[in-house]
């Protein structure tokens, strides 16, 4: 089933996000947004780099325009809105921040459709919409009264709506140099990723030197928090994440349209329930129902029914 290898990648790094969320959202509390983004980009441009010297560098595309749409899309989806998302996390949890973020898969098919001009089925769109609606559903559920509330609600919807605009943005980006040339998705996720670090290096000046007071220099306080547990839980969620997740992604991007891609990309808090649930947690009806609805969606977009 080769037009479906598309959509089992978008899946494949909606799991592994799925997992790094959770990773992220702990390591989040330790170290600042902008430096936790720029250490695991590199880990995974480093990944990258050691692929590459395995399998070699042939094929490599050097066309200038794919190049500088792979370079806006990454400061643009990993400089940018990563680093958003990130601060949202802060703010407002996970549970909320995924909530918002599922504007996204909507936001990417209507660009899509302005400035691509993919037109989905009416079974694709159905699909898109019962997927975002199940995950809207799962991730909306009232949260037990002893977890924290949002720490910063308008700051945290204002990064999320950031985050979002920034990875639709970048999405449209990508799919357009991949779709319309032979660059593969390994390197477009280097070229990204290259984008993404070099766009945060300004910001991190700025921030740690510039116009901050020396105990809130942002890598001192990563040196300080930096143990080696914490270091190989980082190494090890940017592996899958960054590395493994956004190649997946750019694989999607390559061989499924940019709506269908986005929407199974962001089924990540449906794979975090078969998760608590191995975890031990409960797992509510609301929770199971929504999931169900979800998969719905996503048999619809591989035209299962």
């Amino acid at each position: 089933m080769p037009y479906l290898v598309g959509e089992l990648a978008a899946l494949g790094a909606a799991f592994l996000w799925a997992i790094a969320s959770m990773v992220w959202y702990r390591v989040g509390k330790r170290i600042p947004p902008l430096e936790l983004n720029f250490i695991k980009v590199n880990v995974a441009i480093v990944l990258i780099v050691i692929t590459f010297c395995f399998q070699g560098i042939a094929n490599v595309n050097l066309q200038p325009i794919p190049i500088a749409l792979l370079l806006a899309s990454g400061a643009i989806g990993i400089g940018l809105a990563d680093t958003a998302f990130f601060t949202a996390l802060n703010d407002l949890g996970v549970r909320l921040t995924l909530l918002l973020k599922t504007l996204t898969s909507p936001l990417v098919a209507l660009l899509a459709l302005v400035f691509l001009k993919e037109q989905l089925s009416v079974f694709a769109a159905l699909g898109i919409f019962l997927t975002i609606f199940g995950v809207a559903w799962v991730v909306s559920e009232r949260v037990p009264e002893n977890q924290a509330a949002p720490t910063n609600l308008l700051s945290g919807i204002g990064w999320t709506i950031v985050s979002t605009i920034g990875d639709a943005a970048a999405v449209i980006l990508s799919r357009v140099a991949l779709s319309q040339t032979d660059i593969t998705p390994l390197w477009s996720t280097l070229w990204r990723l290259l984008a993404g670090a070099m766009v945060m290096l300004p910001y991190l000046w700025i921030k740690n030197w510039a116009f901050s007071e020396p105990k809130y220099f942002g890598f001192n306080l990563v040196k300080k928090a930096l143990s080696p547990k914490l270091a190989g839980a980082i190494a090890i969620t940017a592996f899958a994440s960054t590395y493994l997740g956004i190649w997946l992604q750019q694989i999607s991007l390559k061989e499924a349209p940019a709506g269908i891609a986005q929407t199974l990309c962001a089924t990540s808090p449906l794979f975090a329930i078969p998760i608590a649930m191995g975890m031990g947690e409960a797992v509510s009806k609301r929770a199971i129902l929504g999931a169900m609805i979800a998969l719905l969606g996503v048999g619809l977009l591989f035209d299962l029914f």
